[in-house]
């Protein structure tokens, strides 16, 4: 690696070993992307296996196999290499070096990876990338603030760490120099020898001048005289130089009549002129096509000749207007040329019958439809390759392109079989990266920050009982980082995690390099992204993450989910009369109840009910478990018997159907913020992003995994790419974050309500008096560094973190003077928000209804800065809020002794 990036082996071993909060648990290692080994390590003897040797360390192939086996499957690496793997990992050796170099690319913004070698064929070789940095999310800004050298490194290592404008100072500064040294090119000798080549090849006769970075100023241009001096003039590039001046330029300009392209690109005029200085050249220069590398209103043989390499400085133009010139035109790219027109006499299959690979992308061509554009192009007998901006104007489906012009084998780079194969309707190749932004104040841990997301992999660990809360990020080092993405790429990158002494409590984690096509000296080395992820899972929305894709279509699928929304307004109509069960026992018994919570057996007290052990015994059933068909035939439980649950509740207690149950129901309520279910509505997020953007409005949203509580894995960006990658942690759902919440003592809060439900038809609800207050430990902030701070944002934290909470008559008090109001009325509002999700839930299913069930939910709901309640989520069987409402009335057996047994079942 020393040969290549500067760095030694060990810097990276201590510098990876000094920022790994990497917690090895016996079990799954969860491939990156989203790919979980289906057994457990334990289960092929990863702790304890007996090895071949004495030794404590792994020494033998075999035993290499036999504790490595399930994560050899799971990395996808063919048996083939699987020894050279064994070799590799035990000796250290990191001979990248010796195949590839890195090349900086995008204007130093990027970096690739190139073969350096003669050829590699395909699987014949694998490689060990190390890992620079591997971190918990919540703890990369302060790792970038606290280890040394770590912000240095990554930023240079994301191209984050020189600020190209001062960059660019620089080379003019140098250029400035070199002018004044004397060594710029004089202008007056460019002009006497292009007048001698021309003489030398013809008839004296220049027609295309380049005067390109000339240090041209106003008063030179008008000395130079190119009107007297090349009247037959018909491309002048000017570009780089100093003109200023709008009536100078269009004076001298137009005197050359038959000027076919102008380039005036980068001169200073440019920054502060309008369309004046356009419409006067164009008016006085007729013949002009080009217009600072955009095609003008008159374009036409000249500017495709042109874009089809047939007009060139050595060949100007056609000597004879019936030579047809573009009859050889087999590829042309249009692409970026403000072509707002298509239909042209010399854009025709008569003018360019050889035309097979046409690209058009970037063009508005607003003036055409999409009718009138099919018909042009279906006219060119060998077309086969198309580039154009899907959505675009040819449609918002490459699939409907395709069926259109059926010729095509290739859109956008990609072959038309898979594209209909795999359903594709928008196309992800051929799209311009992501490059990191930054400013020169910037502090480089910011700046990582920003860029880590176009870098960063992931994995999680897990046993056999459960996995990791939270997902191991890391970044590969230098060699690895400059891997970049192809749908077709020529090779593949795994994590892998070696024990080198058979146990985790050894495990260092890799990743693994190895080529899967036939590789040659100087191809770019790529690998794909969203590896194993189609269509079916959002795909092209999902690289959005590493690449511009089209705005337009996000925005289009996003104008038509607000839409819908506008239309759902289900009114809730109860029925007459309720027609709810009474628990009483004909024979006046107790009712019996099984239970397996400990707090309801323990303080159930009542005289109305006594405990039994048998489920199939019981009168009620009040459990924490699932009770489905398989437990009720394993458990002997009938359909008479009260059950404290409803069918197809998870319409409500997972976070991805509450948002559908509430949206069905009443669309988009004020009480809810936008909410997106990622693994479905992903394109509508990315174009509510945008249209955010757009209008400058607040784009800061929280994820939170469909069905985990406590806030595990959930976090608050305002980066596009961070919402997407976070996907790769499990699903979520991605809500409109509330950036200004009703505070207490400047402090973030929510508030639990206990709801109890004991019918659904007719809707019969009980809100409990006492609700559970929330509070954030540390001051609320909208500082971008915040958002790492678990104890800013989030208000969970009676799990191994400092608990604050008020009992309800304190925060009451204390809230209304604060903000001088009256609580009876915020109440209301979060009773008629509550009220209105459960009804969502009773008209959108309606399979809810069970006379036997009864259920207790957790109800939070957070206040905003108006104090209007906002629906964060609705829990199932929240037994913790019977310890905290003992805790607020200071006896629980006051609570378990309540009426809430009587409300439920004895009515």
């Amino acid at each position: 690696m020393s040969d290549w990036i500067g760095l030694d082996r060990i810097s990276f071993r201590e510098i990876s070993r000094q920022n790994v909060t990497f917690a090895p648990m016996a079990g799954y290692f969860v491939m990156e992307p989203c790919v979980i080994v289906a057994a457990t390590l334990m289960a092929v003897g990863v702790v304890g296996v007996e090895m071949s040797s004495n030794s404590n360390r792994i020494e033998t192939y075999e035993d290499f196999v036999k504790v490595h086996g399930v994560l050899l499957a799971a990395s996808g690496l063919p048996q083939s290499l699987h020894r050279q793997l064994f070799q590799k990992l035990t000796t250290e050796t990191f001979d990248a070096g010796s195949y590839f170099k890195i090349e900086v690319c995008e204007d130093g913004r990027q970096r690739r990876l190139v073969l350096d070698s003669q050829s590699m064929p395909k699987e014949s070789n694998v490689f060990l990338v190390d890992h620079a940095w591997t971190f918990r999310l919540s703890d990369a800004f302060s790792q970038l603030q606290e280890v040394p050298g770590l912000a240095q490194r990554m930023a240079s290592l994301m191209c984050v760490d020189t600020d190209l404008d001062t960059d660019i100072e620089e080379v003019d500064a140098v250029k400035g120099v070199l002018h004044e040294n004397g060594t710029k090119s004089n202008v007056e000798d460019i002009l006497e020898s292009e007048i001698h080549n021309a003489t030398e090849k013809g008839d004296g006769t220049v027609k295309w001048l380049e005067l390109e970075d000339a240090d041209i100023g106003d008063d030179m241009l008008l000395s130079l005289n190119l009107s007297s001096k090349f009247p037959d003039l018909q491309a002048l590039s000017l570009c780089g130089n100093k003109l200023e001046t709008v009536e100078i330029i269009v004076q001298e300009v137009t005197k050359l009549k038959n000027l076919r392209a102008l380039w005036l690109n980068n001169n200073p005029v440019l920054k502060k002129c309008d369309h004046c200085m356009e419409d006067a050249i164009l008016q006085g220069c007729p013949k002009l096509e080009i217009y600072n590398s955009n095609f003008t209103i008159n374009f036409g043989e000249w500017a495709l000749g042109f874009c089809g390499e047939v007009y060139d400085k050595d060949n100007p133009s056609s000597l004879c207007l019936r030579d047809r010139p573009l009859q050889s035109v087999t590829s042309l790219d249009l692409s970026n040329r403000c072509i707002h027109n298509l239909v042209n006499k010399a854009f025709s299959p008569a003018e360019m019958p050889s035309l097979s690979h046409l690209n058009i992308r970037g063009n508005p061509l607003e003036q055409n439809s999409v009718r009138e554009l099919l018909e042009v192009l279906k006219g060119f007998p060998c077309l086969q390759s198309l580039g154009v901006d899907i959505p675009g104007p040819l449609g918002e489906s490459a699939i409907e392109i395709l069926e259109s012009l059926p010729t095509l084998c290739t859109l956008n780079g990609v072959t038309a079989s898979k594209i209909l194969e795999e359903g594709k309707h928008v196309i992800d190749s051929m799209l311009q990266p992501r490059l990191p932004e930054w400013s020169a104040d910037q502090p480089l841990a910011d700046r990582v920050l920003s860029a880590m997301w176009l870098y960063l992999m992931t994995y999680r660990l897990a046993n056999e009982e459960k996995i990791d809360e939270t997902s191991v990020w890391y970044v590969m080092d230098e060699l690895g980082s400059a891997v970049r993405h192809s749908d077709e790429p020529n090779f593949r990158v795994a994590p892998f995690l070696f024990m080198p002494e058979g146990k985790l409590s050894s495990a260092v984690s890799f990743s693994i390099l190895w080529p899967i096509q036939n590789v040659y000296k100087s191809d770019e080395c790529t690998r794909d992204f969203l590896y194993g992820i189609g269509e079916d899972k959002q795909r092209s929305a999902r690289l959005t993450a590493w690449f511009h894709t089209p705005q337009s279509y996000f925005i289009n699928e996003y104008e038509k989910h607000c839409q819908k929304l506008q239309f759902k307004s289900l009114s809730y109509t109860p029925t007459k009369s309720s027609n709810t069960e009474s628990l009483h026992r004909s024979d006046g018994c107790a009712s019996r109840v099984y239970t397996d919570i400990p707090y309801v057996e323990e303080f159930l007290t009542r005289t109305e009910f006594v405990i039994t052990t048998e489920p199939k015994d019981a009168d009620i059933i009040w459990t924490s478990l699932q009770v489905d068909e398989d437990m009720k035939k394993a458990t002997g439980i009938t359909d008479q018997q009260y059950v404290n649950q409803f069918p197809f509740e998870s319409c409500l207690v997972m976070k991805h159907h509450l948002a559908e149950t509430v949206q069905k129901a009443h669309g988009s309520p004020e009480w809810l913020q936008p909410t997106y279910n990622l693994e479905t509505h992903l394109p509508q997020l990315i174009g509510d992003y945008y249209v955010r953007k757009r209008d400058g409005l607040n784009n800061l949203w929280i994820l939170k995994p469909w069905n985990m509580a406590r806030t595990i894995d959930t976090s608050v960006t305002d980066d596009l790419s961070a919402v997407i990658r976070l996907m790769e942690t499990g699903p979520k759902i991605c809500q409109k974050y509330i950036e200004f919440p009703a505070l207490f003592q400047g402090r973030k809060f929510d508030l639990r309500y206990i709801v109890l439900v004991r019918s659904m038809d007719p809707l019969e609800i009980f809100l409990s008096d006492v609700f559970w207050v929330r509070l954030a430990n540390n001051p609320y902030s909208l500082d971008k560094h915040s958002f790492f701070e678990y104890e800013t944002h989030f208000t969970v934290m009676n799990y191994g973190r400092k608990f604050n909470h008020m009992n309800t008559p304190d925060f009451v008090r204390e809230f209304e003077v604060e903000h001088q109001v009256k609580w009876l009325e915020i109440h209301q509002r979060v009773k008629n928000t509550i009220r209105s999700v459960f009804e969502a839930a009773a008209v959108a299913h309606p399979e809810m209804h069970s006379s036997k069930s009864r259920a207790m939910y957790g109800v939070d709901i957070m206040l905003d800065s108006s104090f209007q309640p906002k629906l964060l989520e609705v829990l199932p069987f929240p037994f913790e809020v019977i310890l905290y409402s003992a805790i607020v009335a200071e006896s629980i057996t006051e609570v378990a002794n309540s009426s809430m047994f009587v409300v439920w079942f004895a009515a």
